[in-house]
């Protein structure tokens, strides 16, 4: 008889993240030694080809200093959403990921192309503020007031005003770490109510 040891879950979750990141950079050196033709593949508002990018644009990104921009966050927001919960991280991950590429092709200028990580990056820190006050869990609490005072400033992204930067899909990844903690929050409380 077998027994397998499971890693812990922030083992787990730095492993994913990590390797989430590694493929974010796998990809960009693909871009540019290739003249760049994963940069159409971003979110094109209201067009049929750019809901593709609904699907693959938070892993593509304008250049290396658009990806070194996310790399850090991705790396510090994306292992603490799922260090305290893989699964949980992971839906949180999928809602935050649809949600703002579907709000950047259902609201953002035709003709415009959205990509990178940041949709995540601004839907994680809202989840990992929110969460924590809505289950009451005094280490996700910290963890949100940690995040808070570290990526408050970031969080002026979301306005409309700096050129180049698709605020569209920092403020619908933001929407979509906001419903991620709602949605999820519920399922746990739910749950447990049951037993």
């Amino acid at each position: 008889m077998s027994t397998t040891t499971r890693e812990p879950a922030w083992q787990q979750a730095a492993l994913l993240t990590g390797g989430f990141v590694a493929l974010l950079w796998m990809l960009e050196i693909v871009d540019a030694s290739s003249g760049h033709p994963l940069d159409a593949y971003g979110v094109q508002p209201r067009s049929e080809d750019g809901l593709v990018g609904v699907a693959v644009a938070p892993l593509l990104h304008f250049g290396f200093e658009h990806l070194v921009g996310n790399t850090v966050p991705v790396l510090v927001l994306g292992f603490l959403t799922l260090a305290t919960g893989i699964a949980r991280g992971l839906a949180a991950t999928a809602i935050i990921w649809v949600v703002g590429g579907l709000g950047v092709w259902l609201f953002a200028q035709p003709g415009s192309n959205h990509a990178g990580a940041s949709v995540l990056v601004f839907g994680w820190i809202v989840f990992l503020v929110v969460r924590g006050f809505l289950n009451r869990r005094p280490t996700e609490i910290l963890i949100g007031v940690a995040v808070f005072l570290l990526y408050s400033g970031a969080l002026l992204g979301v306005l409309p005003g700096q050129p180049g930067v698709s605020w569209q899909g920092h403020l619908f990844g933001a929407v979509g770490g906001f419903l991620a903690a709602r949605v999820l929050t519920t399922r746990a409380r739910g749950e447990s109510s049951r037993a």
